[in-house]
């Protein structure tokens, strides 16, 4: 056996006993690069790419482009890398059950948030509920913006009563890593929440994820004086 694949055995063997707890990006990223490249010393192009990107997250977050400009990241390096963001936001949408019951924003979060999961640009989605609270549904909505009001409205309708909906959460993730609602956040809930209202729709609330985290526009301060309420994490 050489030398890098009782290496790559003994760091295999870690993972099993122990998880991830406690290691380096750049170790992280060296076990993930076994799988892309089947031979030779991975540790100094798992440094590159956390030095180039920042962290492990930005790794995962860059483009196939800009993977590609690492020398050592080819093509099957590249989709791997972008396959486990794109996994992950999967395997936490499959786990968020539909037909749960939701009552509050926490829970609304809660089902919500993986939907948000690794994006790079603002993505506007519903979260349509039975009159007894009862998930029927997720539905993206828009992505781009939450100011297109017209066309998220008429969208927004064509999706909760093909859902025969009764009731909605509205969300969309701001990039700008703000985690409080904008005066557009509240006019766009207004204008919705106005046009929902004759079709029988009820618009319960307006969440804004960032990063993770969510806050509510019903928990929040309209005039932004004072902190707003973080549905994932507790008062900021």
């Amino acid at each position: 056996m050489s030398i890098h694949a009782g290496h790559r055995r003994r760091v295999k063997d870690e993972f099993n006993a122990r998880g991830l707890e406690g290691w380096p990006d750049h170790r992280i990223l060296e076990l993930l690069l076994f799988f892309a490249i089947p031979q030779g010393d991975l540790n100094g192009l798992a440094h590159d790419l956390v030095d180039r990107f920042g962290s492990l997250a930005g790794v995962l977050d860059a483009s196939a482009d800009e993977l590609r400009k690492v020398p050592g990241v080819g093509e099957h390096t590249s989709v791997l890398l972008r396959l486990i963001p794109a996994i992950g936001a999967r395997y936490q949408k499959q786990r968020s059950e539909l037909g749960e019951l939701v009552h509050t924003a926490e829970e609304a979060a809660a089902v919500l948030e993986p939907y948000f999961y690794g994006a790079r640009n603002e993505q506007v989605y519903i979260l349509c509920l039975d009159s007894k609270g009862k998930v029927l549904g997720v539905r993206k909505v828009s992505e781009g913006s939450i100011y297109a009001s017209d066309v998220n409205i008429r969208r927004i309708v064509e999706e909760a009563m093909g859902l025969r909906a009764a009731a909605i959460y509205l969300a969309h993730n701001h990039i700008s890593n703000l985690a409080f609602p904008s005066p557009e956040d509240w006019q766009a809930t207004d204008t919705i929440r106005a046009a929902l209202g004759p079709v029988g729709l009820t618009l319960v609330d307006h969440l804004v994820f960032v990063d993770g985290d969510a806050v509510s526009l019903n928990q929040s301060e309209r005039d932004g004086r004072r902190p707003v309420y973080q549905l994932l994490g507790g008062p900021l």
